[in-house]
């Protein structure tokens, strides 16, 4: 039976029996970056919250209306356009970007629409390289990388067109750790406001120094927001991903909300589930990491080792020297959350960044870039290219993804998920006052642009 929660602790003061995460860092005994240490929870409160907001399509017109033509949102790697005149179409909802590297390697952002009679640039989701103009091919209308008119065909029949007043619509355009990112909204806060504290916390996990090395694109069965939550939280572990209870702290996360745009999750790998009541041997645990336990060092703890031959091998996989990295940075689930649509994971083990995109009320797009460090030579490789995937295509078929199983049981719960709710009764959901309080934080959020 479960144990009921204590009545003299106040909403979300509750915590799983046993060691923290903090705890976890303490028994490490290495130097965790000061970032790892930081705290920072808030009880957002417990009311149920309607499945009305993921299906009903007027809350997604108002999406379209007020929320993706308002907010920064990355838009590509600075890696996608290193050239002047490379351009990257970048598509959400029903508005197209083209952003463009121009002269002295600015890069700037333009609506995906001619002045003249609308026609887009470029298609959905394309890349470019090295054209000195941006042509309109429908007639011929050419502009300047910088936005400015180029040419007019026929440029006797459009006496009342000019420079100043036939130019590209030029939008919001800023980057940040080697993204690319973009806001319609000419009167949004600057990107380093509305970043919260990732600039800060990612100084020592530096963004801009790694590169694209896998990409994937997938379409799920579900509504962008659900499809999401699903990485918002590690309560699923146990259920979802049952073979990883015995190196996954799942239950002791740590969870932290550190302002409207931004909150994280950081999770312990190499330490058991609190859930398992029998506990593991430490050749076992380190078995359970795809390690041989006979060279298991006596006294040793699967984690420390696990982490310390993880420096030895991605050191000289990557080229680059990793010997200072913490084991919670080497091993851990960390994982940063930026308010729309994108999870930067800063760790070395787990090296990602997701994004997803609206389609329809049931579908969206799922991205994943695996990030490797750029090799201590400086020779930086070109992205990778996309690999598209559709419903009912497994992430396995995707060579040297390592966390293809995981990402399949993920996404295998969206088309019941969906389903469910959409048949349920009850209408709405109930979530955890701590576990899944970054999902209360990201519709809090939303509705803010949703009411205003």
């Amino acid at each position: 039976m479960t144990k009921p929660a204590d009545p003299k602790l106040a909403p979300g003061e509750a915590r799983c029996p046993g060691p923290s995460l903090q705890d976890i860092y303490d028994a490490d005994g290495d130097a965790v970056p000061a970032a790892m240490r930081v705290e920072q929870y808030e009880f957002l409160g417990d009311e149920d919250l309607s499945f009305d907001r993921y299906f009903n399509p007027d809350f997604e017109k108002a999406e379209h209306e007020r929320l993706w033509n308002r907010t920064w949102q990355w838009a590509c790697r600075e890696e996608h356009i290193p050239a002047k005149g490379d351009r990257y179409v970048y598509d959400i909802g029903p508005y197209s970007i083209l952003v463009v590297r121009g002269e002295n390697g600015k890069i700037r952002a333009f609506a995906n629409s001619c002045p003249h009679r609308g026609m887009q640039f470029a298609r959905a989701g394309s890349a470019g390289v090295k054209r000195a103009t941006i042509r309109c091919p429908f007639h011929g209308m050419t502009f300047n990388l910088d936005g400015s008119l180029n040419e007019i065909p026929c440029r006797w029949d459009f006496p009342h067109l000019n420079e100043d007043n036939f130019r590209l619509t030029e939008v919001q355009c800023d980057s940040w750790g080697g993204f690319v990112f973009i806001n319609m909204d000419p009167d949004a806060p600057p990107l380093a406001e509305y970043l919260e504290v990732i600039p800060e916390h990612f100084k020592l996990w530096t963004m801009d120094d790694r590169y694209v090395a896998l990409h994937s694109e997938k379409i799920l069965p579900a509504n962008w927001k659900m499809a999401m939550e699903a990485f918002l939280e590690a309560f699923h572990v146990l259920e979802t991903h049952s073979q990883a209870v015995a190196t996954a702290g799942d239950a002791n996360a740590q969870y932290d909300i550190f302002g409207k745009n931004v909150s994280r999750f950081m999770h312990a790998i190499g330490v058991q589930s609190p859930h398992i009541q029998t506990d593991f041997t430490q050749k076992q645990i380190f078995a359970k990491l795809g390690r041989d336990p006979d060279i298991l060092p006596e006294g040793e703890t699967a984690r420390a080792y696990h982490a310390q031959l993880l420096r030895e091998e991605y050191s000289e996989k990557f080229g680059v020297d990793l010997s200072d990295r913490s084991t919670g940075e080497m091993l851990d689930s960390i994982e940063y959350f930026l308010f729309p649509n994108a999870f930067f994971f800063p760790g070395i083990n787990i090296r990602l960044s997701y994004r997803f995109r609206p389609i329809d009320v049931d579908h969206c797009l799922h991205e994943i870039l695996i990030l490797q460090p750029v090799p201590a030579n400086g020779e930086r490789p070109a992205p990778a290219k996309p690999v598209r995937l559709g419903i009912d295509d497994s992430y396995t078929t995707i060579e040297g993804f390592d966390l293809a199983e995981i990402l399949d049981q993920d996404t295998d719960n969206l088309m019941m998920q969906r389903n469910g709710a959409k048949a349920s009764l009850k209408g709405a959901q109930s979530l955890g006052n701590y576990q899944e309080a970054r999902i209360r934080n990201l519709h809090r959020t939303l509705d803010e642009y949703i009411k205003s």
